[in-house]
């Protein structure tokens, strides 16, 4: 699947900076709020950026790695979670009624039959991704449907009217192929990439780094491109956000990156289309190890830092705030010459 995304056309940044600077306050005094106006207003093209129908898209699936024992959550959970968020009882449920965020949860390939389940779009490519250790963890053909599922969800989206979009994701397992993509995409030893996700002991990162190691070495042994490292590895819901991120960036909206398996889509969607980080904001630096290490390979700073490890799209729904502040900022302030104050500098 190709994507037409350009970068963001800098021929209105002057105009921008003048009116953010005429504000009155002193000059930088709102620190990122104003580089934030900055980069709406760039990516909306326009002195008078807006917020409209906020979307989050929640993709679900299973990860064949699992199998391997490198995570100390129970496969069953991540059905059993998709259900609870259909009830409103998620964290990710709780910050979008908060926020005013339209909520979809798709089922792109969790290992359970939730088609009766109400609340939960149905876009089951498969019962859970095959065990890269092993073998590639999805087909070329259910690549590309997990892109193209991530696609048509942001098109729905952006037919209400939406122009900021965030994802989230549910799948037991995805902290490793996140870890492997970090190693192979920064070109960082997969030691330093390896955390104890959802709650591993010394031992479990041990074991774990030693499953991802052999795993990777089968990878390696064959020349590859970044497509094949993203379907080898990936999960559907992950493939699925990568190809929601991509749509977003093309159609022009802006896209809210949430914690370290958001993050490390990002980072594969960016190998692919560099541009797209132009629409990102990265709303969340979480507690994984070495979550900060892959904000860095994208020159990316977060908002918050709150400690979070949940997943969901959390840490990007609770950034949603400061993001409003800063829209706000460049169109409600008043300026120097209608204030009747000196400007001082």
């Amino acid at each position: 699947m190709n994507y037409k995304i350009v970068a963001t056309d800098k021929s209105l940044l002057d105009e921008i900076r003048k009116k953010i600077d005429n504000l009155n306050k002193p000059k930088g005094s709102l620190g990122r709020l104003e580089t934030l106006a900055e980069q709406i207003c760039l990516i909306q093209q326009t002195l008078a950026p807006k917020l409209c129908n906020p979307c989050h898209l929640l993709f679900g699936s299973d990860h064949g790695i699992e199998r391997e024992g490198v995570s100390v959550s129970p496969r069953e959970v991540t059905w059993q979670q998709m259900k609870n968020f259909t009830r409103g009882g998620g964290g990710v449920n709780m910050f979008c009624r908060q926020h005013g965020f339209h909520l979809y949860i798709i089922d792109v390939g969790v290992d359970y039959d939730l088609t009766d389940v109400e609340g939960i779009i149905n876009r089951k490519i498969a019962r859970g991704t095959k065990n890269f250790l092993y073998e590639a963890a999805m087909s070329e053909e259910e690549y590309e449907r997990a892109l193209a599922v991530g696609k048509e969800m942001v098109d729905n989206c952006h037919k209400e009217g939406c122009n900021i979009i965030c994802m989230g994701e549910m799948g037991i397992g995805n902290t490793s192929p996140s870890s492997i993509w970090m190693h192979l995409l920064g070109n960082i030893p997969l030691k330093d990439c390896i955390s104890a996700g959802a709650g591993l002991n010394d031992e479990g990162v041990r074991h774990k780094y030693e499953v991802l190691k052999k795993a990777v070495e089968n990878f390696t042994k064959s020349p590859y491109n970044t497509h094949d490292m993203i379907r080898y590895f990936g999960g559907f819901e992950m493939v699925a956000a990568i190809g929601a991120m991509l749509r977003a960036a093309e159609l022009k909206m802006v896209v809210m990156i949430d914690g370290f398996i958001m993050s490390a889509c990002a980072l594969a969607a960016s190998s692919l289309y560099p541009e797209m980080l132009e629409y990102c904001i990265f709303g969340h630096c979480g507690d994984e190890n070495y979550h900060k290490h892959m904000l860095q390979l994208m020159n990316a700073e977060p908002l918050l830092s709150l400690g979070f490890r949940l997943g969901e799209g959390t840490g990007a729904l609770c950034s949603y705030p400061i993001i409003q502040s800063a829209v706000n900022m460049i169109n409600e302030m008043n300026n120097f010459d209608n204030a009747n104050i000196t400007r001082y500098f």
